[in-house]
């Protein structure tokens, strides 16, 4: 970061950034992409850039653009979010109930791993299957992929194949890729244009950030392969948290790196007796405890998570 050669990106003269930016389009197969501060912004701005004003945007009942962005998309983009509970259905019956008197509905929202689901990647197969659906109803499509190579790596497909099709898609470098900050938004060269208008507008573009770059492009080129060690120590977690709370988790849904737990099942004060004991935890929802596994957690952290768990369950 110390050594990068910086422009100014709101000109687009920021080589790092351009470099970072080239990597991500060519890894993605897309024309073009954007560095962004936050993943959260990226997927304002495809929004921003896909959806229409007064028509409704698809997305799973628990996704980050429904429940975790602060109802940024109507204030943002005007327009309503229709949360789906049964995605494939719901995409059609929106799509019908268009034709009648609901809401015109302009795209959908797939997020791919879904965090609410402790982190499960989306497949290829079914991937396409939601995209063909929202394309038979003339929608456009945006994938939040976040974390889109904890999917990749879980199911042996590259990020490109989990995206194709769509519009346009995100992925974050400050999760599981363990940069210090960014995401990327990944599309065609118009829609990747229009988004960078609309991140200026926002308030997102930035001077010299090379040096923000710089430290995405070693996560992507370097971080990659690792995230399979995430996964092993959040599955080990998650089957030692079911031996102790039975009820509170199924350990054979975690896949990735995110392990989700009914609340409900645990001890009262659970996450303030972890955090007590130096494990930290949080709540993504009244009902919902959620461990994520990183980088910085390793074999000895994970003992002493596991270790947490014992006392707590023994004084249960």
């Amino acid at each position: 970061m110390a050594d990068a050669e910086v422009g100014d990106d709101e000109y687009g003269e920021d080589p790092t950034v351009n470099r970072l930016q080239s990597l991500a389009a060519g890894l993605l197969g897309t024309e073009a992409a954007l560095y962004v501060p936050s993943g959260t912004m990226a997927n304002q701005l495809a929004i921003r850039v896909l959806s229409r004003p007064g028509t409704e945007v698809l997305c799973p009942a628990r996704s980050h653009v429904h429940q975790y962005e602060l109802a940024a998309s109507p204030q943002n983009s005007g327009v309503q979010l229709h949360p789906l509970w049964d995605v494939p259905d719901g995409i059609t019956a929106a799509i019908e109930g268009s034709r009648d008197e609901f809401p015109p509905v302009s795209m959908l929202v797939l997020e791919n791993t879904y965090m609410a689901m402790s982190g499960a990647p989306t497949g290829v197969d079914e991937t396409q299957a939601l995209v063909q659906r929202a394309r038979a109803g003339h929608l456009d499509v945006h994938v939040d992929g976040a974390r889109i190579w904890n999917a990749a790596v879980a199911t042996g497909v590259s990020p490109a194949d989990l995206c194709a099709g769509a519009d346009t898609m995100m992925f974050c470098l400050s999760k599981g890729l363990g940069a210090p900050v960014g995401s990327l938004l990944c599309g065609s060269r118009d829609h990747i244009e229009r988004a960078r208008v609309m991140r200026h507008r926002l308030g997102g573009g930035m001077r010299q950030a090379g040096v923000l770059a710089a430290a995405g492009i070693v996560a992507v080129e370097t971080m990659v392969d690792r995230l399979t060690d995430d996964h092993v120590r959040a599955r080990r977690f998650a089957d030692a948290l079911a031996t102790r709370f039975p009820d509170a988790i199924d350990p054979d849904h975690v896949e990735t790196n995110i392990v989700c737990a009914t609340k409900a099942a645990l001890p009262d004060g659970f996450v303030e007796q972890l955090e007590a004991r130096g494990i930290r935890a949080g709540l993504i929802d009244a009902q919902t405890v959620r461990f994520v596994t990183h980088k910085d957690v390793d074999d000895d952290g994970l003992e002493r998570a596991i270790a947490a768990l014992d006392e707590l369950a023994r004084a249960a």
